[in-house]
């Protein structure tokens, strides 16, 4: 279906990679049909209209800057977004790179790599600043998954956020909770919903595996009020949810580059109980007792 597609594997997990637009477009189980990555078709948009082809991808952040940067809301920053990417093998990595965006003057290289043993991909996302004025930004790592049993997100003891949480739309989560520093929440069908906070896991949780994507914090200031780690869910008819980590923010100068790395690690269920199993994936059993 995708030209040059790369599969990436160790044995216990593997990642499609598909440089034609620039996707990290699926995460599994050696041996899973499904995976945990939501994937689309290719062709679902109209001509001109901008195409959601799901997978794992990156935005400059924060989106507010948009307008300012690019002269309009939407669609994203073509650089960034669904470019044909240049696809390099360095040792054990995969490397995209993407086209130089227009209107931010910088280019993004991913390394894609999976541990040698464990069921456990790495991704490393540079900035680079190429042309242009200075442009202050920071990296906005975006996974798209498939309908969740559960999501969660580890919140930090000493929160910046009065509810340990930010409500970044209108919208209550569908069935949110917080239990033992963990949050957990559930794909609103019929509202647009997205909450961030300063913890800096999250987890997902099917009818078979759980995935934990991690993302190491560093001082500096965090997009939308200081959020390290983000959740959004999509009504229907697109059951999808997004699983999204941010890097601080930085003035870029050409020559400048600016690094994240994220951590996505995949396990079986581990029980019945989706609150329990988001616990599980997120807190050790010192948080849970």
């Amino acid at each position: 279906m995708w030209p040059e597609g790369y599969w990436l594997t160790n044995g216990v997990v593997e990642a499609l990679v598909v440089p034609a637009i620039g996707r990290v477009l699926q995460f599994r189980s050696v041996g899973d049909a499904e995976g945990t990555f939501w994937e689309s078709s290719f062709d679902q948009a109209a001509p001109g209209e901008w195409s959601n082809f799901g997978g794992d991808k990156c935005w400059p952040a924060p989106q507010s800057s948009w307008p300012r940067q690019q002269g309009h809301a939407w669609p994203p920053p073509p650089g960034f977004d669904a470019s044909p990417m240049q696809a390099t093998v360095s040792g054990n990595s995969l490397l995209l790179t993407s086209p130089v965006d227009p209107t931010w003057g910088v280019q993004v290289v991913r390394a894609i790599e999976l541990d040698a043993e464990k069921p456990r991909m790495r991704i490393q996302t540079e900035y680079r600043k190429v042309s242009g004025e200075p442009v202050r930004v920071g990296i906005w790592t975006v996974t798209q998954m498939r309908e969740p049993i559960r999501i969660g997100m580890k919140l930090q003891a000493s929160s910046r956020f009065p509810d340990s949480y930010a409500r970044l739309l209108d919208a209550t989560p569908a069935d949110l909770r917080v239990q033992n520093g963990v949050l957990s929440l559930a794909r609103h069908c019929s509202a647009y919903t997205k909450i961030g906070s300063d913890g800096s896991a999250l987890a997902w949780v099917g009818n078979a595996c759980v995935v934990r994507i991690e993302v190491q914090p560093e001082a500096g200031e965090y997009p939308d009020g200081g959020c390290v780690t983000e959740i959004y869910t999509n009504p229907d008819p697109l059951g999808y949810v997004e699983l999204e980590t941010l890097s601080p923010l930085a003035t870029m100068h050409c020559g400048s580059s600016i690094r994240q790395t994220v951590t996505y690690t995949l396990a079986p269920r581990s029980c019945d109980d989706p609150f329990l199993e988001t616990e599980t994936a997120l807190c050790s059993a010192e948080d849970r007792s």
